[in-house]
């Protein structure tokens, strides 16, 4: 599947389809290169909460789940004890996998071990993004052997769920990598993006 075009005369990537809280993510986050690490630290979770769901059921829940997550502060997310995460398996709001709860306090514990996030994972890419050129949904990879190196890094450093599919999304996400299709509308415009 290529770029598809919709109502508003714009193409996009066939993935976001036409729900709009789906378009609106495509079109102003998906792809943006991202450098503050509290912010990477939120998208990483959320991602690991993603596993064997589907990313717009967590977008739908994103404001939930930064009211539960104390807005993803991993200072205090560092500390939740075994109540608090008592707590957040009672919240509808959330998706109540007590692994997926429990990897995030061990994640955050792990990303304050760490003294600069983002510089960390930017390394990986020399700070800027890789400019991708897929012209079909189906060349576009589910994870990367650069993403298997991350994911590793991360796994050793305690990080959990973020296995390299995990890690790729992430990547996608965050704009370390510009997997928008060259036809897509947003391919150009996150390409602009690429720091000096």
């Amino acid at each position: 599947m290529t770029a598809v075009k919709h109502e508003d005369g714009l193409c996009r990537c066939g993935w976001c389809g036409t729900d709009p809280l789906y378009m609106a993510y495509h079109d102003t986050e998906w792809g943006v290169p991202e450098y503050d690490s509290r912010a990477l630290f939120e998208k990483l979770i959320l991602d690991g909460f993603q596993a064997g769901l589907s990313w717009i059921t967590i977008l739908r829940k994103r404001d939930n789940f930064r009211a539960a997550f104390d807005q993803f502060d991993p200072e205090k997310i560092a500390r939740y004890t075994p109540k608090r995460v008592e707590q957040l398996m009672q919240d509808a709001g959330i998706v109540r996998n007590r692994a997926k709860i429990e990897a995030a306090v061990t994640s955050a514990q792990a990303f304050l071990a760490m003294p600069d996030f983002s510089a960390h994972l930017w390394g990986f890419v020399d700070g800027r993004p890789i400019q991708n050129r897929h012209e079909q949904l189906k060349q576009v990879p589910a994870a990367t052997p650069l993403a298997e190196s991350i994911a590793k890094d991360l796994k050793q450093r305690g990080f959990r769920f973020c296995g390299p599919t995990i890690v790729y999304a992430f990547m996608q996400a965050v704009g370390m990598v510009n997997d928008h299709l060259v036809t897509c509308h947003r391919h150009a415009e996150v390409k602009k993006l690429v720091p000096p």
